[in-house]
């Protein structure tokens, strides 16, 4: 039974409580709405419990939350499509409530697949081989992404092209 069931030594609970701010993270960079975030969160972690996959570790145990949160929101935007576009989302709408001078506003001026990328790298700590394996891509298109995406947060934060 599940509910009897450990993740990587966690209670199903526990699990929840550990890594609920991760899932909601990710969910919130992809959607850019909260609500439509509630929705991926709850079918990750129904995910979770219902199929109860086997962790070698704690990491293991975030990582695939993780996944499963992305690929949760890819399903989500296919099956809805009305998701805003960052580019009308340069002033923050009443559903989220940050300055320019915090990195989530940054983050959703930037397209889907740096925003993933630089989210799991400065948000989350992951190493570059991580998200590798997260995202199911090579390191060397990572490591692109990530250059990419610093030189996007530089023209949004309104850095200096001449350096």
């Amino acid at each position: 039974m599940a509910r009897d069931k450990h993740y990587a030594g966690l209670t199903f609970e526990q699990a929840v409580r550990q890594y609920a701010d991760t899932v909601t993270g990710v969910c919130v960079m992809r959607l850019q709405n909260y609500a439509d975030a509630e929705d991926c969160f709850q079918n990750t972690f129904s995910k979770l419990y219902f199929k109860s996959p086997d962790f070698d570790s704690e990491e293991h145990l975030k990582a695939w939350l993780i996944r499963v949160a992305i690929h949760e929101c890819a399903d989500y935007m296919r099956k809805n499509r009305r998701v805003t576009p960052a580019a009308q989302l340069s002033e923050p709408s009443q559903d989220f409530d940050f300055d320019r001078s915090d990195m989530s506003w940054a983050l959703f001026q930037t397209p889907s697949q740096y925003r993933d990328v630089l989210y799991l790298y400065y948000c989350e700590q992951y190493k570059v081989k991580e998200i590798a394996i997260i995202l199911h891509k090579k390191e060397n298109t990572v490591k692109s992404l990530l250059k990419r995406g610093r030189a996007l947060l530089k023209s949004i934060y309104g850095g200096d092209s001449g350096a």
